[in-house]
């Protein structure tokens, strides 16, 4: 009975005393703020025709929808062109500065509604990544996911050096400005009013807490702030298993999955097919559309049961990672693909991503001396190796 409750106690301490898995919400942060970047970048010139006042999903269907679902969007605020190339390029800039980590729990939120006011501005626009992102989007509000790799990391590292913060309660002062305007104007649902002005009130507390009361307080806070993290790092893994086990479980059931044939037919569809000699060729093969599509459900449906044992779980993430791969490439999805593989990302091994952060860490250490006349000097090499090694470390 004892070593149970000190098995017990230890596992509360440690969920409540660490956010677990920083390199891995590191990652997810990066891998869906990346795929939203390049998406909103690549739909720049169809922007107006997929979620502005051009689009086919016009502005009295929308209010229609929304009324009925009661789905959260900005862009519903006001028909004007000018609202919505301001919304289009806050979510652009929000998704931006959400990759690099600058002030990322100001920009989780902002980046969350920038994903949510366009997708569900008009819902039928997206090839099912969009809801992954849709989903993800929320969780990483709850996630300490800056503490690693970002332009906040650094900050800290260097707080010593840099003096009092001014930035951070100036953009806590605009923001919450601009919520007193849309507040009294009416704009919010009660329930979206009492989520944001609930996470304004919390960065500010944070605040005060660390610049005047650094000691229990603050400790206090930390606790709250690691329940929610490792809270919402669990819900993501949930998430990413639930995805493959519906899918999985529900292509059983088909009878073009049973008979091994599946694959063959979205290869010969124009949409699904970029490269059509490169489709022709898998599909002229019987045996590897038969592999792929048994292989594709053998995957997915034992990719949750194999969670327990690191090796296993280690081989089937690597192979589903080169199967979103190759569906970006065969079947024109990148966007999807790039999603589900910032979402399988939430479980991949920590050695592996200390390992390729110091790659990075070396490549762009390499890339600054190439960009240099002649060899830097000895100190400055050393002072660079070892902020890299504060980076990844």
């Amino acid at each position: 009975m004892s070593s149970n409750s000190r098995t017990i106690g230890d596992a509360v301490q440690r969920v409540t005393s660490t956010a677990l898995g920083p390199y891995q919400s590191a990652v997810v942060r990066i891998g869906f703020s990346v795929t939203w970047l390049l998406f909103l970048l690549s739909e720049i010139p169809h922007r107006r025709e997929l979620y502005g006042p051009d689009g086919s999903w016009g502005w009295d269907m929308a209010q229609q929808l929304i009324a009925s679902n009661h789905a959260f969007t900005v862009l519903m605020w006001s028909e004007s062109a000018l609202w919505f190339e301001l919304v289009y390029a806050l979510a652009l800039l929000s998704a931006l500065l959400l990759l690099l980590g600058w002030r990322t729990r100001t920009m989780s939120v902002l980046f969350m509604i920038g994903v949510l006011s366009l997708q569900n501005r008009s819902i039928f626009m997206g090839d099912g990544g969009d809801n992954i992102v849709h989903l993800m989007a929320i969780y990483l509000v709850f996630t300490r996911c800056g503490q690693v790799w970002s332009l906040d990391a650094r900050r800290a590292a260097d707080s010593g050096r840099q003096g009092v913060d001014r930035v951070g309660p100036a953009l806590w002062a605009v923001l919450g400005l601009a919520l007193v305007v849309v507040t009294f104007m009416g704009e919010f649902s009660w329930g979206w009013a009492v989520v944001l002005w609930g996470l304004w009130a919390g960065h500010g507390l944070w605040w005060a807490v660390n610049r005047y009361a650094p000691g229990d307080p603050r400790s206090l806070l930390d606790v709250f702030a690691n329940l929610a993290h490792n809270a919402a790092l669990f819900v993501i893994m949930a998430e990413v298993c639930l995805v493959y086990a519906t899918a999985g479980w529900y292509k059983i059931q088909g009878s073009r999955w049973q008979d091994g044939t599946a694959l063959f037919y979205p290869l010969h569809l124009d949409y699904f097919s970029p490269w059509p000699s490169l489709s022709g060729l898998l599909a002229s093969s019987g045996v590897m559309v038969m592999l792929l599509t048994y292989g594709t459900v053998i995957v997915q449906v034992a990719f949750p049961f194999t969670l327990f044992n690191r090796r296993v779980k280690n081989i089937l993430l690597a192979v589903m990672i080169t199967e979103h791969a190759g569906i970006a490439v065969l079947l024109g999805l990148p966007f999807f693909s790039l999603a589900m593989i910032a979402a399988d990302a939430v479980f991949l091994p920590t050695v592996f991503l200390l390992w390729l952060g110091g790659r990075a860490a070396r490549g762009r250490d390499r890339l600054r001396t190439a960009t240099r006349r002649g060899d830097p000097e000895p100190e400055r090499r050393s002072e660079g190796a070892e902020a890299d090694r504060t980076l990844v470390g």
